[in-house]
């Protein structure tokens, strides 16, 4: 049975989504929009992701890490020690969200048939970037430009994209 794989990342306009193993900005509405986004839904992330979250395991998902350390356990999170291994334990049932990362984004990005992201308009100093997002084999479906908000010096576009 096919899983439904969908990418959920924050994108600044230089495709910076990290640096030091933590985000580049605060944006409290695209956390929530994450939160709504994903709960009750599977989360895979590498471990350097899982242990940069605030609070871990992420409440009311299923936190799958994928690690190359064989038989490793974490807490309360199902492990998958390559990409086919955490494709075969995805739900079949549900959209499974891969959220970071960088190495996890690319690996999965081929696999993924809709996107998730945060455009951020503005650039950042980075370690870790998204890939560029081909039109010919992405078709942008939802827009919405966020331009008023007093917490951010820049504007961000929430925009979902289905695989062609």
């Amino acid at each position: 049975m096919t899983k439904d794989i969908s990418i959920i990342v924050a994108i600044a306009s230089n495709y910076a989504i990290g640096k030091d193993n933590d985000l580049l900005w605060h944006i409290s509405k695209d956390l929530v929009r994450f939160k709504q986004i994903t709960n009750g839904h599977y989360i895979i992330m590498g471990k350097r992701t899982y242990f940069s979250l605030p609070k871990r395991p992420l409440p009311n998902r299923t936190n799958m890490i994928i690690t190359d350390v064989a038989n490793e356990q974490i807490d309360d999170c199902i492990m998958a020690y390559s990409i086919d291994d955490a494709v075969n334990k995805m739900d079949s049932a549900k959209e499974n969200f891969i959220i970071g990362g960088g190495s996890i984004y690319s690996q999965f990005m081929p696999l993924a048939n809709k996107l998730y992201i945060t455009r951020v308009h503005k650039d950042f100093d980075a370690d870790t970037f998204f890939s560029e997002i081909s039109l010919n084999e992405w078709e942008l479906t939802y827009q919405q430009l966020v331009d008023d908000d007093p917490q951010n010096d820049f504007n961000y576009t929430f925009e979902i994209y289905n695989r062609k």
